[in-house]
Parts: structure tokens; C-alpha cells; sequence
């Protein structure tokens, strides 16, 4: 049987250089813990920390660590804005004392926006799904404005593809394969409204998913990541993909029981 297991998500923000001289400073911020992940991009700081049998030790030891870490490199986090997300799927779930630095409490949140998505503690999409929707709906006038200039349908899909579709695919490989029906419906219907507008179709979201993750599935296949160990070799990548898409498909039926 699997042990029960739950995600802690803890987000923060320095007062400090932004860029590649923040990267250079902090390149010694690791985490201390295997089952934890420190990540950082520009000014954000972000610890991950995967909780097992209950014992949020390791947690609370690396955010510690953390807080001391800024201290001894004269860096202040700014605790009004860090943000707490709890992400248990067990059928009884236990209460989560509160996380605090320097005895302040961190506000604990049920959605978080995370390098421009919105990620909740249920880990569905709605969320990111109407804010991104939102955001095109509103460019969608700039559109129509460009389009009573009288401009040909190809500078009109270069203008789509830049204002729009860049924001309706963001990070597309990561939630789309997630959303709801409902939720492809809402932001296929920008699309759609934009092909009017336009006078021409245009491709459909489902298309564009697929083909990045086509193009992602293609690079795994062709040779090892960057990221990942020069000794695995193709055959061993397609066959940890296909495992972690078999895993995904059963956890995918435990969280989400038809009916």
C-alpha cells in the first residue's frame, strides 16, 4: 500500500538585486533536505517540501534555515508577502500548525501564483484558467482596433500570436492536460473570437499542446536534457516517461473518482 503522503508549498520574496547578480549572490541556498526543493528565479524564492508520516521536521528545519541564511548574507524576507499553500489529498487530513518567521505567521493560502500560474491546493485549474482568459478577453479589443485599419490577415496573426496566444499558452504543457472541459471551452472560445476577427482559423489550443509536448517528448527522445545525467540514454528516458505517464494516469483516478 502507498504510504500517505502531502506537498507543503512555501513562497517568499527578498528585498534585493534582481536578475543574474540575485543568482550569483544566492548560487549557496540549497536545501538541506532530500525531500525538499529551494527554488529561485529573479527575486522569488520558492521551498517545496514533500511531508511524510506526518513529520513536517525537515520543513520547517529548511525554512529556518533559510530565514537564518538571509541574515547571515544581509537579506531581509519579506514576510508580509510570503504565502503558504498546503496541498494534502489524504481522506482524513490532519490540522497544519501555522508556519512562522520571526514570530510572524505566514498567511496560509489556498491558490498561489507561481512564475505567472495560478497553482490551488487542489490542484486544479480553474483558477489560472479564468485569469488567463481574462487577460486575453481584454487584448482582444486591441485586436479589433488593429483590424478596422484595414491590415491583411497575415500582420492580424502576427498580432494574435503576440498578444494573445502567447498569454493563452503559457506554460500550456504544464495545466492544460488538466483543465476541466468547462475550463477548454472558455479559453477555446477566445480563440475562436479571435479567428473571426481575424477572418482566417487559427490553431486550436488542443493543437498547440500537443505539439509542444510532441516537440518536448521529441527532445527527451533524441538525447539526455541538459538537466538530467549525461549517462542516461534515450531508452531509459522514454522508458521513466512512460512510467511517470502511468503514474500520473492512476493518481489522476484516485483524486479525481468518476461519479
Amino acid at each position: 500500500p502507498c504510504r500517505p503522503q502531502h506537498l507543503q508549498h512555501y513562497h517568499t520574496e527578498h528585498r534585493c538585486p534582481t536578475g543574474l547578480f540575485f543568482t550569483l549572490l544566492t548560487h549557496d541556498c540549497t536545501a538541506k533536505f532530500s525531500s525538499n526543493h529551494i527554488i529561485k528565479f529573479a527575486e522569488d524564492t520558492t521551498v517545496v517540501s514533500l511531508i511524510s508520516n506526518n513529520d513536517g521536521t525537515p520543513y520547517r528545519e529548511e525554512v529556518a534555515q533559510l530565514v537564518e541564511w538571509c541574515g547571515a548574507n544581509n537579506l531581509s524576507l519579506n514576510v508580509s508577502k510570503t504565502k503558504e499553500v498546503v496541498m494534502d489529498f489524504r481522506r482524513n487530513s490532519a490540522d497544519h500548525p501555522p508556519l512562522t518567521i520571526d514570530s510572524s505567521a505566514v498567511e496560509r493560502v489556498s491558490s498561489t501564483k507561481f512564475l505567472g500560474v495560478h497553482i490551488t491546493e487542489d490542484l486544479t485549474w480553474t483558477t489560472n484558467t479564468m485569469s488567463l482568459s481574462k487577460k486575453a478577453q481584454q487584448r482582444l479589443h486591441f485586436l479589433r482596433r488593429v483590424k478596422r485599419a484595414s491590415l491583411p490577415p497575415p500582420i492580424l496573426t502576427t498580432f494574435y500570436r503576440g498578444t494573445i496566444e502567447s498569454v493563452l499558452t503559457s506554460c500550456i504543457t504544464v495545466w492544460y492536460g488538466n483543465c476541466s472541459a468547462a475550463d477548454r471551452k472558455t479559453l477555446q472560445r477566445t480563440v475562436n473570437t479571435a479567428a473571426k476577427i481575424i477572418g482566417t482559423p487559427l490553431p486550436s489550443l488542443r493543437d498547440i499542446f500537443l505539439a509542444r509536448c510532441s516537440r518536448k517528448s521529441h527532445q527527451y527522445r533524441e538525447g539526455p536534457h541538459p538537466s538530467l545525467p549525461s549517462s542516461l540514454s534515450a531508452f531509459a528516458i522514454r522508458k521513466t516517461l512512460q512510467e511517470h505517464q502511468s503514474l500520473l494516469c492512476k493518481t489522476a483516478k484516485q483524486l479525481f473518482p468518476p461519479g
